[in-house]
């Protein structure tokens, strides 16, 4: 069965406001704008999934990761997002389903994306956003599907970014339009997870 509420594991707490912001530089300026999305991920919607003819059972773990160490506050924070998703794509059985459940893990992995060699995150700070630069957070999205009674997990990775401009700046073209930082956070979690639900559901081991 689907087991709610989705549990993060045991690690230290973290602010949600600054997992938020994402990039440790931003907080420097303490000026910081809308977040934008990378429009190079997007969306996919439940219909361009595979539809599973006989779902299974699943017992779910999400874990949102700052450099692949758990933050529980952004876990916590997302995990509601997360498992809203997983019952909407039709991929596993509802709730109340007597079969054996298998294990879905998902993870969401905040990592840098282009770190600053030349500083400038830094000079925007010091001259109090007369500077400006862009700095960009990916996100790697891991769904591990283990069905029941098997020893080797289905494993599918997606990727997504967010864009934060500071000081003086101009978001990067793959820029997609401000959000509010909650939002876009959300936002970027759905599309993100959508693309490593499709290609699960593609995947012969899961649907054959």
């Amino acid at each position: 069965m689907m087991t709610y509420p989705v549990t993060p594991r045991a690690g230290s707490v973290r602010s949600l406001f600054a997992a938020c912001l994402l990039a440790g530089s931003a907080l420097l300026t303490g000026c910081v704008s809308p977040m934008y999305l990378d429009t190079a991920t997007k969306q996919v919607p439940v219909s361009d999934m595979k539809k599973v003819a006989d779902p299974k059972p699943v017992q779910l773990t999400f874990e949102f990761l700052t450099h692949g160490a758990p933050a529980a506050g952004p876990t916590n924070f997302l995990k509601e997002t997360v498992t809203t998703q997983i019952k909407e794509s039709g991929l596993f059985a509802p709730e109340g389903s007597a079969a054996p459940a298998g294990i879905l893990m998902v993870s969401l992995n905040n990592v840098k994306v282009g770190d600053d060699p030349t500083g400038k995150a830094f000079l925007t700070g010091m001259t109090f956003g007369l500077a400006g630069t862009a700095v960009t957070d990916g996100y790697v999205c891991t769904v591990s599907y283990l069905p029941a009674g098997q020893a080797k997990p289905i494993v599918k990775v997606a990727r997504h970014a967010i864009h934060v401009t500071l000081g003086n700046a101009s978001p990067p073209p793959t820029a997609g339009k401000p959000m509010e930082h909650e939002l876009a956070v959300k936002t970027m979690t759905r599309e993100v997870l959508s693309n490593a639900l499709r290609d699960l559901s593609f995947d012969p081991a899961f649907n054959p």
